[in-house]
């Protein structure tokens, strides 16, 4: 495994954090309240960013959204990335890939997804679905999402289709409940498709976690570098230290394992038990980070105007988003133990 960055993904990662550290500030996010950053997401797509993704894979897209992460800004990369761009270009036909990645790369349309699939969502004969998803990440600033039916057959929807109520989550991350009364669906892919999808979703989401974490304890460290507690930094107390220390190795292990998981997805390899594996550390490692960050800034991190605390919300949403880990990690078990049957006939039940 090499996850030394290619020429242009290293460009890319550059790009993303001079844009991410020039518009996605305290302020800004602080004055956006629960709202997407409309113009952060148009410049980022102007950048040429999104078509980047369709370049540099997902390995690509995990650093990009370890930048986002950092910043807690509030756009739909992960979603569309995953759901759309990639989802897309990997799974979608010759014709299906000309029409729609286009406007998916310059951001005009963005993609999510209502994953894992869900037992009450059918689709009949003729592609028109019923059913009901409780949330769906930034399903108000999409115009497609991508529908995992009970049967794993993936369907693109385009929101103005469907019904689409507004759901207030722990982040701001403009979700919606999603209501399919007979609304017309576009098959998307194959066999295999969905167990694609649902990985690549997880590692890249678990890349997100890495720089909500990696940010969170930045902040930290700072805080604690120039508070100072009877003449002496916080920083210089060894409580402090080792509570800084067991975050910095949660934040290491989300990362690598997030890299492994884009690199063999990227090589073509069976990535499902790498991105259930990333998924277990963003959701537990990920929990004890953002408590670490917030509990490290002591009285300070109780105010819900402070930064951290925005990264402490995040990190939570992200926990509750991938599954917690117990769940992940009856998944990955289930997985190695008795490989795709079981895993089918545990998401049936």
């Amino acid at each position: 495994m090499d996850f030394t960055p290619t020429e242009e993904q290293s460009a890319a990662l550059e790009l993303a954090a001079r844009i991410f550290t020039d518009l996605s500030t305290p302020e800004r996010l602080g004055a956006l309240g629960a709202d997407s950053d409309r113009e952060l997401w148009k410049e980022l797509c102007a950048a040429g960013l999104g078509g980047a993704v369709r370049e540099t894979g997902l390995l690509g897209l995990v650093l990009l959204l370890e930048e986002q992460g950092r910043r807690t800004a509030q756009v739909p990369f992960a979603a569309s990335g995953a759901y759309g761009l990639l989802a897309v270009a990997s799974h979608g036909t010759a014709e299906q890939r000309e029409r729609l990645l286009p406007a998916l790369e310059d951001g005009t349309e963005v993609a999510t997804g209502a994953f894992p699939a869900q037992p009450g969502v059918r689709a009949d004969a003729e592609g028109r679905l019923t059913g009901a998803v409780a949330w769906v990440p930034w399903l108000r600033d999409a115009t497609y999402v991508l529908v995992a039916a009970a049967d794993h057959g993936l369907w693109l929807v385009r929101t103005e289709d469907a019904e689409v109520q507004p759901v207030e989550l722990t982040a701001p991350w403009s979700a919606g409940r999603l209501v399919l009364d007979a609304t017309p669906g576009e098959r998307l892919g194959g066999a295999g498709a969905y167990d694609d999808v649902l990985a690549t979703a997880r590692t890249a989401f678990a890349g997100l976690q890495a720089g909500v974490c990696a940010g969170s304890l930045a902040r930290a460290v700072e805080h604690t570098s120039t508070r100072e507690q009877f003449g002496k930094p916080l920083a210089a107390k060894q409580a402090v230290l080792l509570r800084a220390a067991d975050a910095y190795m949660d934040i290491e292990a989300i990362r690598v394992t997030a890299y492994e998981a884009a690199w063999r997805r990227d090589e073509g390899l069976d990535h499902r038990a790498a991105s259930l594996t990333t998924a277990w550390w963003a959701s537990e490692g990920g929990r004890r980070v953002v408590h670490a960050g917030q509990h490290l800034h002591g009285g300070t991190g109780a105010d819900l105007d402070h930064p951290v605390h925005r990264h402490f919300l995040w990190g939570r949403q992200l926990d509750a988003y991938l599954g917690g880990g117990a769940e992940l990690l009856a998944d990955l078990g289930e997985l190695i133990a008795h490989g795709d049957d079981a895993i089918e006939e545990g998401e049936r039940s």
